[in-house]
């Protein structure tokens, strides 16, 4: 804990109403926010680029009871939203925040349909995720996302948005519910020569110009180490970047925008629960902005739950690997997964947030992840028919996934017993024959189809098909988070509690930063941007009347 008045060799004192740490949704929302409220904003990030893991996302934003939905003829209610969140919670959400978020999902359109470039549209036909649930809509009508933003007026910081130009729609792309990704070459032209962009990037183009409009202009490569304190409120931050040590006073507030921990591995060790490796979010999300916290005595909440997901390490051309989402080549009929002892585990279609739990059995007898190695088995059927990890249907499989002309040799090279791997794809097979999964149900839930076969959607052929046609593949699949989701609990106002639940004045904590306030629950695709835009206008606006 540093005061504010501490003075420091070759710091540099700046001074605004509030203080944003980070560039991800939730640190441009709330800078947005408080100087739409009339406060003067500093925004800082960490990393040389903005946009953070939003910039890599879909950027689809998780919003019941939505007016698109309204619009489109969807029927949802505030009653329903509730009802439905809370059948997925199993107690660890605090009733306040969940209903806080529900109840603030319209006026957040509202103003960012007033006070912000960004404007959204309904994703068509997307499901919830767990739809059969109390109070869940399988025809979707809660996820939104950006429409095409143009990059034109971002000038020099276009080049600073973490990722590369991603000029589609949600329902362009695979994971969207049928796309191909791939857009007639006259309208990627058109958009090309708008300079529009989509997906996460788009999002944050448009939130990023808001600010810059606003006379916000991030600070990159400075990292927030220390708040600092006087006369019992928190009122600065310390940084330290390439030029030396600064310290910025914040007359009101420091909004922690800094993300989760899931690039800390001690943190990881410390809080999470089961294996996880090769996160795919920013390397910046370090659990700064948790450190920080924890030092004032800040309570956390949710520090064992995370955004799960599992991936794949896939090979670009140059030989290098990085890991990817395995969303869509796990739901494909023609495939299934299979543990280190050749036995299926899960439903391979479940959405990617519930599938992170199988992964989390404990084996008392070996004192190991029961679940972990894992791998993805394909069939020759599913690679030409529907083109797996970028092929085109019609092509061969990728180099880099392990390939064997039988399922005997495919065992041995992926180190599975045999007759095992060969027993469980036997009652699998028998099991679609007979047409359905009889031990883990997939295809029963309309969201296991989503991006199967879009012939067969709303039937369990959608995501049911045999293993049975060589040469076979396989890929090792990694448990893994888009995120964590522990943090410091907070007010329904994004205001930082302490351990006997009193408020740290002048502190607040949004996004993945915070404790989420949905709990262990993921309702639906963007149930991490929904909730981190709603509380971070509701921080943002705070920090700067407060």
């Amino acid at each position: 804990m540093l005061r504010a008045d501490d003075q420091m060799e070759g710091a540099v004192v700046e001074r605004y109403d509030v203080v944003v740490l980070g560039t991800g949704a939730a640190g441009l929302t709330a800078a947005l926010a408080a100087a739409s409220a009339g406060a003067s904003v500093g925004l800082f990030e960490k990393a040389d680029e903005v946009g953070g893991t939003t910039a890599r996302s879909g950027g689809i934003i998780w919003m019941p009871g939505n007016e698109y939905a309204a619009q489109a003829g969807v029927t949802d209610s505030r009653e329903q939203a509730l009802a439905y969140l809370d059948s997925l919670s199993n107690g660890s959400m605090r009733q306040e925040m969940v209903e806080a978020f529900v109840d603030n999902v319209a006026p957040t359109l509202d103003w960012l349909r007033n006070e912000t470039p960004l404007r959204l549209k309904l994703v068509p036909r997307y499901p919830d995720y767990h739809p059969e649930h109390p109070g869940g809509l399988p025809g979707g009508g809660r996820s939104l996302e950006p429409e095409l933003f143009s990059t034109d007026g971002l000038g020099p910081w276009l080049e600073r948005i973490v990722g590369d130009p991603r000029r589609l729609y949600v329902h362009e792309i695979p994971s969207g519910g049928g796309g191909t990704g791939v857009i007639d070459p006259e309208i990627m032209q058109e958009r090309t020569a708008a300079a529009q962009e989509g997906l996460g990037r788009g999002l944050v183009a448009a939130l990023l110009q808001g600010c810059l409009v606003r006379g916000i202009e991030p600070r990159t490569g400075m990292r927030a180490t220390a708040l600092l304190e006087a006369g019992g409120r928190v009122d600065g931050v310390r940084f330290e970047s390439a030029s030396g040590t600064h310290q910025v006073r914040a007359d009101k507030a420091v909004v922690i925008a800094t993300g989760g921990f899931e690039h800390a591995p001690e943190l990881v060790r410390d809080f999470l629960r089961g294996p996880i490796g090769h996160p795919p979010g920013v390397p910046s999300n370090t659990g700064d902005g948790l450190r920080m916290a924890m030092r004032l005595g800040a309570r956390l909440s949710a520090m064992h739950e995370a955004w799960w997901v599992p991936v794949v390490l896939a090979q670009a051309p140059d030989g290098t690997s990085a890991p990817a989402l395995l969303l869509r080549e796990r739901t494909l009929p023609g495939t299934l997964m299979v543990n280190g002892q050749g036995k299926r585990f899960t439903n391979e279609a479940a959405n990617y947030n519930a599938l992170g739990a199988a992964f989390h059995a404990f084996d008392v007898t070996t004192f190991s992840y029961a679940n972990d190695p894992a791998w993805l088995v394909l069939d020759d059927t599913c690679v030409k028919k529907y083109g797996v990890f970028g092929t085109t249907p019609g092509t061969e499989a990728p180099g880099w996934l392990t390939r064997a002309d039988t399922l005997d040799e495919l065992a041995e090279r992926i180190g599975v017993p045999a007759d095992a791997l060969a027993a469980t794809v036997k009652r699998f097979n028998d099991g679609i024959q007979a047409g359905h999964d009889p031990d883990f149900h997939r295809g029963e839930s309309v969201y296991d189809g989503w991006v199967g076969d879009q012939n067969h959607y709303r039937t369990p052929r959608a995501t049911l098909g045999t293993v049975a046609t060589g040469p076979f593949y396989a890929t090792r699949v990694h448990p893994s988070t888009l995120g964590t989701k522990g943090g410091p609990r907070t007010t329904t106002d994004g205001q930082v509690l302490r351990v006997d639940d009193t408020v740290i004045d002048g502190l607040y904590a949004v996004g993945n930063a915070m404790a989420a306030p949905t709990g262990m629950a993921y309702g639906g695709a963007g149930g991490t941007l929904g909730p981190a835009m709603v509380f971070a206008r509701l921080a943002g606006r705070h920090a700067a009347q407060h």
